[in-house]
C-alpha cells in the first residue's frame, strides 16, 4: 500500500509548477499594465478631449428627448436613462480603435521585440484591455460629474460606484479586445479604421443605450440580446439608477466575452510581426 504522506507530498510537487506558471502570468500581466498606464501619463488632454462626444449626446441629445417623452423608459426621465448608455458609448468609442495602437507598435519595431520575449501573448493583450480599462473609467467620471451637475438622478453608494468601475472596465476590455482581434486579420491601420468606424455606431445603435429593447424590431431585438453593450448598460442602469436587471447575466456575459476577446486576440496577435 502506498504512503498516503508521500501521495500528498507528490500531489503538492505536481502543482507547484501549475501555481507557478499562474503567478508568473499574474506578474507579467501587472508589468504590462504598469507599462501600458504610464503611457497614459502623457495623455490627460486626450481623455477630456475624448469625453467632449458622450457629454455632447448626454448635453444635446438627453435635453432634446426628454421633452419628447416618446419613448417609455418605465417612469424614469429619458436624460437618466440615457447617462448609463452614454457612459457605456464613450468605453465603446474608446477601446475600438485600440488596434490602431499596436499597429503603431509594429511598425515602430517594439511588438516584436515583445513577441520574442517567453512572455504570453495573452498577458499583453490584457495589459492592454486594462489600459483601454482605465481610460474608459476616466470617461466615466467626467460623464457621472457632468450628469450630476445636469440633475440627473444617478446613485453615489461607493459599492454602486465599485461595480460601475468594474462594469466600465470590462466592457472596455471586450471592445479593446476586439479591435486587437481585428488589427490581427486586417494588419493595416486604414483597413482598421474603416472597420472601426463601420461596426462603432451599429453596435451602439442595436442596444439598448438609448431605448429599451422591447421598442426595437424583432429583428434588432435578437441583435441586441447577443451585443456585449446592451448588458453593459443594464449593469450600469441597475448601479445607478436601481432599475431591475440581472446582475449575475450582465456580468457573466461581460467577464466571459472580455476572456474569450482576450484568448482570440492573444492568438491572433503575432501575424502582425510576421
Amino acid at each position: 500500500m502506498s504512503d498516503p504522506r508521500r501521495v500528498e507530498v507528490l500531489d503538492v510537487w505536481a502543482d507547484q509548477p501549475h501555481r507557478e506558471g499562474l503567478s508568473r502570468l499574474a506578474s507579467r500581466i501587472a508589468t504590462f499594465s504598469l507599462v501600458e498606464l504610464q503611457k497614459l501619463r502623457h495623455d490627460r488632454g486626450e481623455l477630456v478631449t475624448r469625453a467632449v462626444q458622450p457629454v455632447l449626446w448626454l448635453v444635446v441629445f438627453g435635453t432634446t428627448f426628454s421633452r419628447m417623452r416618446a419613448l417609455p423608459t418605465g417612469g424614469v426621465p429619458y436624460l437618466d436613462f440615457l447617462a448609463p448608455g452614454v457612459i457605456a458609448q464613450s468605453a465603446l468609442f474608446v477601446s475600438i480603435f485600440y488596434g490602431i495602437q499596436i499597429i503603431w507598435e509594429r511598425d515602430a519595431g517594439v511588438l516584436a521585440k515583445l513577441l520574442v520575449t517567453p512572455t504570453p501573448r495573452s498577458a499583453l493583450v490584457a495589459g492592454k484591455a486594462f489600459a483601454a480599462g482605465v481610460r474608459s473609467v476616466v470617461q466615466a467620471a467626467i460623464i457621472v460629474v457632468v450628469a450630476a451637475a445636469m440633475g440627473v438622478g444617478l446613485l453615489y453608494h461607493p459599492l454602486r460606484l465599485l461595480g460601475v468601475v468594474l462594469v466600465v472596465m470590462l466592457g472596455a476590455a471586450f471592445f479593446a479586445c476586439l479591435s486587437l482581434c481585428i488589427a490581427g486579420i486586417v494588419l493595416q491601420r486604414e483597413r482598421l479604421m474603416g472597420i472601426g468606424q463601420a461596426i462603432t455606431m451599429p453596435l451602439f445603435f442595436a442596444s439598448n443605450a438609448l431605448y429599451p429593447i422591447d421598442v426595437m424590431p424583432t429583428w434588432l431585438q435578437v441583435i441586441s440580446r447577443v451585443n456585449p453593450l446592451s448588458y453593459e448598460v443594464s449593469a450600469l442602469r441597475g448601479l445607478l439608477l436601481g432599475t431591475p436587471t440581472n446582475y449575475w447575466l450582465d456580468l457573466g456575459v461581460l467577464s466571459a466575452s472580455a476572456l474569450l476577446a482576450i484568448v482570440v486576440a492573444g492568438s491572433l496577435i503575432g501575424r502582425l510581426a510576421r
